[in-house]
């Protein structure tokens, strides 16, 4: 947050930051993080945009895996808070001079853009519909798990997809009517080097000092942007940054 200008938690007047979610157990203090968050959409509400993540999810649904650390039951409340009151959504839109991106937590799949929000063709059309699917709390396609919690599911929703199994092999053969930008899981695992299938290998590019990768697509890219934090920080890595609008 420094390097991007912010000076005693106050941010800049020229940034926008789009938190894409797993906010939380991924450091000694999620409770901290959870409180530094709560005050930047407080006084920051139009530069801050807070989406949910799967571990998120386990605190405004029934848990759907076990986790050591647990948030107090103040941080656990702020949550459901910025959920209820719509300051923590689904997906978010940036649209620049070249590229319309779609960002969610874990990215959006081919199946579930066709069968589950009706084949959106732009991304604001796209995050507004999930936003909106997001209010359904009896709808649980947005919070349908793949092969991370059991079996590969090509309609895994945007809080659980996995790329090499789930997000890419979709939009393999078909064009994408937009870029995304998710965290989540990244096809690299930044600390031991995987083999990548030939068919990705043709298509995806690294950059491992920012802990980015940008698979290429027809129509648009994924792009995945997850470090690999865990209780201490990847380092090297970098926030992906964008000259453009948040729709």
């Amino acid at each position: 947050m420094a390097r991007l200008g912010a000076i005693d938690d106050v941010l800049p007047d020229d940034l926008v930051v789009i938190q894409v979610g797993d906010l939380i157990h991924r450091g000694p203090d999620s409770d901290g993080v959870i409180a530094l968050v709560d005050h930047y959409l407080r006084n920051q509400p139009t530069q801050w945009v807070q989406l949910i993540g799967n571990h998120e999810a386990n605190y405004l649904r029934p848990p759907a895996f076990r986790w050591p650390q647990k948030l107090k039951r103040r941080s656990a409340s702020t949550l459901r808070r910025w959920v209820h009151h719509r300051e923590a959504l689904v997906a978010a839109a940036i649209s620049t001079d070249s590229e319309q991106i779609l960002v969610t937590h874990a990215g959006v799949t081919e199946e579930f853009w066709r069968t589950v929000i009706g084949a959106p063709p732009t991304a604001l059309a796209a995050a507004e519909r999930l936003n909106e699917l997001a209010l359904r709390h009896d709808d649980d396609r947005l919070f349908a798990a793949g092969v991370m919690l059991g079996r590969p599911n090509a309609a895994a929703g945007p809080l659980w997809a996995e790329p090499v199994t789930e997000l890419i092999p979709g939009w393999i053969d078909r064009p994408m009517p937009f870029s995304q930008v998710y965290g989540h899981s990244t096809v690299n695992d930044w600390v031991d080097p995987v083999s990548l299938p030939p068919l990705l290998a043709d298509r995806i590019t690294s950059d491992p000092a920012a802990k980015h990768e940008y698979v290429a697509m027809d129509g648009g890219r994924l792009i995945g942007i997850d470090p690999g934090h865990h209780a201490y920080p990847t380092i090297p890595w970098r926030s992906f940054e964008v000259h453009g609008t948040v729709m």
